[in-house]
C-alpha cells in the first residue's frame, strides 16, 4: 500500500462514521487505493485502532474524533485534513443513525429529532465545511450515504425515510451549485448492509431480517466493503462525468 498507486493516489479524503461498518470498510479501502484518510466518528478509541492498522499496512491516516451533529467538530475534521495533509480532495459523508420502524404517530419526537440531526444536519454540516476546502483545492468529490429509504417507503421509520430523502435533495442541490467549480457531489442509495448498525436494529427486531433479504434480488445483504467500493469509484477520476447522481448499491432492491 503506497501513495503512488491506486485510483485515489495522492488524495486526501475525510470519512465520517468511520469507526465501524461501511465507514470502517471505506477507510481501509480508500487507504489501500492510495488516499490519505481522515477518520471521523464519536468513538475515538476505535478510530485510533483503525488508524494504527492503516499506518501499519503502509497507508496514511489521521483521526478527528467528533459528532457530525456538531458544526464545530466537523469544522475541526476539515481543519485536521488540510493541516495534516495539505488539502481536502474528497469526502464520504457516511455517518448515520436509525431505529426500528414504528408507525409515524407512535414515533417519539426525540427520535425524529435525533434521526434528522444525524442524517440530515450531519450531511449539511459536512457540506458547508468541506466545500470551501475543496474550492481552495481546485475541486473535489463528495459522496453522501442515502438509502433505498431515500427513494421509497421501506418499512423504516417515517423519520428515517424523510431524512434519507433529504440527503438526496442536499446532494442534488450541491451538485448543481458547484459543478462548474470542479466539485462533484453524489449519493449512494444503499440497500440492507450487514453493518454494526444493522445488527443493532435486528437484535431488537429479528423478524426484519427476512424482509430485508427478500427485497434484494440477490437475496442477501451487502457486505460493507461492497458499499465502500462504490464510494471509492465515485471519489476517483473514473467517475469524472458523474455528479448529482443517486447511485443504487442495493442488490437490485429498487429495480424490483
Amino acid at each position: 500500500m503506497t501513495e503512488a498507486h491506486g485510483m485515489l493516489a495522492g488524495r486526501t479524503v475525510l470519512i465520517t462514521g468511520s469507526s465501524s461498518g461501511i465507514g470502517e470498510a471505506a477507510a481501509r479501502l480508500f487507504a489501500a487505493e492510495g488516499a490519505a484518510v481522515v477518520l471521523m466518528a464519536r468513538r475515538a478509541d476505535r478510530l485510533d485502532a483503525l488508524a494504527h492498522d492503516i499506518v501499519e499496512a503502509g497507508g496514511r491516516a489521521e483521526t478527528a474524533p467528533g459528532d457530525v451533529v456538531s458544526e464545530e467538530d466537523v469544522a475541526n475534521a476539515v481543519k485536521v485534513a488540510v493541516g495534516r495533509f495539505g488539502r481536502l480532495d474528497g469526502a464520504f459523508n457516511n455517518a448515520g443513525w436509525a431505529t426500528a420502524g414504528t408507525p409515524l404517530h407512535e414515533t417519539d419526537t426525540a427520535i425524529f429529532e435525533r434521526t434528522m440531526d444525524v442524517n440530515v444536519r450531519g450531511v449539511w454540516n459536512c457540506l458547508r465545511h468541506q466545500i470551501p476546502a475543496m474550492l481552495e483545492a481546485g475541486g473535489g468529490s463528495i459522496v453522501n450515504t442515502s438509502s433505498v429509504a431515500g427513494l421509497q417507503a421501506t418499512g423504516a421509520s417515517a423519520a428515517y425515510v424523510a431524512a434519507k430523502h433529504a440527503v438526496l435533495g442536499l446532494t442534488r442541490a450541491a451538485a448543481a451549485d458547484y459543478g462548474r467549480q470542479g466539485i462533484r457531489v453524489n449519493a449512494l442509495v444503499v440497500g440492507s448492509t450487514r453493518s454494526e448498525l444493522m445488527e443493532e436494529v435486528l437484535a431488537g427486531t429479528p423478524e426484519l431480517e427476512e424482509s430485508f433479504v427478500s427485497r434484494s434480488v440477490q437475496r442477501r445483504m451487502a457486505d460493507p466493503v461492497e458499499i465502500a467500493q462504490a464510494a471509492a469509484w465515485l471519489c476517483s477520476d473514473r467517475a469524472t462525468f458523474v455528479t448529482g447522481a443517486a447511485m443504487p448499491v442495493d442488490g437490485g432492491w429498487t429495480a424490483a
